[in-house]
């Protein structure tokens, strides 16, 4: 059913329009009449879910897909009580409306877009469990007994009594390896679930993920994107985080959203019991083994995995310094020196920045093209209409922001992406004609649409430009062209013969796919069994075929029953952290969760 309040002369067309689509759709998913449900999506339809009827995250396509993810789904979710929670409206023939709706073991938002053939674009997505909500607003603790008790403990003293039975006297249910902004976000989610869940982090302090990076990083993302679950940055936060912010804005948000988080604690092995169902994992907790007993495991260690260090011909000869560039220390003792930086993407430019501004003589090296954007244009037409201060000013939240772009199934977003790109070009011309002549190559990515596709296809290849792109079309960083052949006691030779001097050379080679740890920890036997994370199979550069439509393993089941992955930016460790916690937290209610369309594994790394 749907919701109107107004006279039935006074409802609008969109309105009308999405109320009778809405009633048509429940009344034959009530009958279970899986065709005529179907026949109301439009020939090309897509129908994105998140965890509300599949328990997976999992984008269906055509009234086929459809059909079949209902005669899957239909039964279990007897979906119900859909309704428009705002005026819808139109534009361009797409009519767009903001839903909610009920399944048997949960409440759900969504948004639909219909055009004339019936609905383009579903987004289902999973917000609450009945009878499992997140304690907030009226459900929220009191924190405190009132009257006389004896003995009484005080809430430190409690905490304190919680801290030290959890991974002892009390096996949490789930383990996360990692500390940065994806296990801090899930921690948060999960223990206002109420799930016991530990976090184990390496380094001494939460947030040190980022602490110990080069000194000059900064995120390239704006405030209004980068906000954590239920505590959003304040609002004199800058616009670009210094890494050193973040990192301690991390450490106190573990503190006050009370996460229970190990730190100098190192994961040195884990092995799953099949008997037991569960996870045999291996701490070096500051010196002393303690094995954890989890039900889950989730690896929140990036969304790259392990750094990838090349291995070229001479690097045992090299006599200067030589590191991957998430081992660079910054800047200042290279004042004076030749720095070669091998790699063309964002750590590459702001190292080789951070280097020519303490007085190194740099070079990158461009081993392939790049993709670069300016800042301030991305800021404005890229990512202006959803995360920015008019978007914020406008009426836009952090959550309806988020919904609107998880809206758009992956296989038609570089449509909207594409027309972005052309107004960034045209913009920004003489921009891109000064850094081509300076010998750059630069792409738009294989079909033209830009950063973020690079980014969820393959997680590389681009530059956001805060300052470096300057320095490299005036020729303060030098650019040579072509792939590294071997590397002398004081020099990087590349193919064609050109040989760098260097004092110092940093690896800006990107990382790994993430179940790389999982070869590390579990064996490579299980990383194979669970495959490649991240890219969509969209059968470009660095993301292979087929095409799988949603973010490969992540977020959701993987073929190792009891493995999860957790990565990404800001935005996706802040959006996606709500349905991994939501499964996880389905599975330890016992609440029958059988998955629709589990990943397949295609590609082994």
């Amino acid at each position: 059913m749907t919701e109107s309040t107004a006279p039935a002369a006074q409802v609008s067309v969109p309105r009308a329009r999405v109320e009778g689509w809405l009633a048509d759709f429940e009344a034959a998913l009530a009958a279970r009449d899986v065709p005529r449900a179907a026949a109301l999506f439009a020939p090309e339809s897509y129908w994105r879910d998140l965890v509300s009827f599949t328990w997976n995250i999992t984008t269906v396509e055509g009234r086929d897909g459809i059909a079949d993810l209902l005669s899957a789904c239909l039964a279990g979710a007897d979906p119900r009580e859909f309704r428009t929670t705002e005026e819808p409206v139109q534009a361009d023939g797409v009519t767009e409306a903001w839903i909610t709706f009920e399944t048997t073991t949960g409440r759900g938002v969504g948004h639909l877009r219909l055009t004339d053939e019936g609905a383009w674009t579903l987004l289902t997505t999973l917000r609450e469990l009945k009878g499992h909500e997140e304690p907030l607003g009226e459900r929220r603790p009191k924190g405190v007994q009132h009257g006389i008790v004896r003995g009484r403990s005080s809430w430190a003293e409690e905490r304190e009594k919680e801290t030290a039975r959890l991974g002892v006297d009390e096996q949490p249910y789930v383990v996360i390896i990692g500390a940065g902004q994806g296990g801090i976000a899930l921690g948060a989610r999960l223990r206002r679930l109420g799930v016991p869940a530990l976090v184990v982090e390496r380094n001494e302090r939460p947030g040190d993920s980022w602490r110990k990076r080069y000194k000059s990083l900064c995120l390239h993302d704006p405030v209004w994107y980068d906000h954590l679950p239920y505590l959003p940055f304040p609002d004199n936060w800058p616009v670009f985080s210094p890494k050193d912010k973040i990192a301690d804005w991390l450490e106190m948000y573990v503190r006050v959203m009370e996460i229970p988080c190990w730190t100098r604690s190192n994961v040195t092995a884990a092995s799953w019991d099949e008997t037991a169902r569960r996870w045999n994992v291996r701490v070096d907790r500051d010196g002393e083994e303690v094995t954890l007993t989890p039900r889950h495991l989730v690896f929140a260690t990036g969304m790259s995995g392990k750094p990838n260090m090349p291995s070229f011909p001479g690097m045992e000869d090299f006599q200067g310094d030589q590191h991957h560039s998430s081992q660079h220390p910054g800047p200042d003792a290279y004042s004076g020196k030749k720095a070669v930086v091998i790699g063309s993407n964002n750590s590459a430019h702001d190292i080789c920045a951070a280097l020519w501004e303490h007085g190194a003589d740099v070079t990158m090296v461009q081993r392939s093209s790049t993709h670069v954007v300016r800042s301030d244009s991305l800021m404005e037409i890229g990512l202006g209409p959803l995360y920015s201060e008019n978007a914020v000013k406008a009426g836009m939240t952090t959550e309806k922001a988020d919904m609107t772009f998880a809206s758009l199934p992956y296989r038609i977003m570089h449509r909207f992406q594409i027309p972005v790109y052309e107004q960034i070009k045209e913009r920004d011309a003489d921009f891109y004609a000064r850094l081509e002549k300076a010998g750059f190559a630069h792409d738009w990515g294989d079909d033209n649409s830009g950063l973020f596709m690079k980014y969820l296809r393959r997680g590389s290849g681009y530059y956001i430009d805060v300052g470096a792109s300057e320095l490299v079309a005036n020729g303060d960083i030098k650019i040579a062209s072509g792939q590294v052949e071997r590397l002398t006691a004081r020099s990087v030779v590349l193919s064609d013969g050109t040989e760098l001097e260097a004092d110092l050379v940093v690896y800006a080679t990107g990382y790994g796919s993430m179940n790389g740890w999982v070869a590390d920890l579990v064996g490579q036997d299980t990383a194979d069994k669970v495959g490649k994370c991240w890219g969509l199979g969209s059968d470009t550069t660095k993301d292979p075929g087929p095409w799988e439509g949603e973010q490969r393993n992540m977020w959701k089941p993987t073929q190792q029953e009891g493995l999860w992955f957790h990565g990404g930016n800001l935005h996706q460790s802040r959006h996606y952290s709500l349905y991994l916690a939501l499964q996880l937290k389905a599975r330890y209610e016992e609440i029958h969760t059988p998955v629709y369309g589990l990943q397949e594994v295609h590609h082994l790394s």
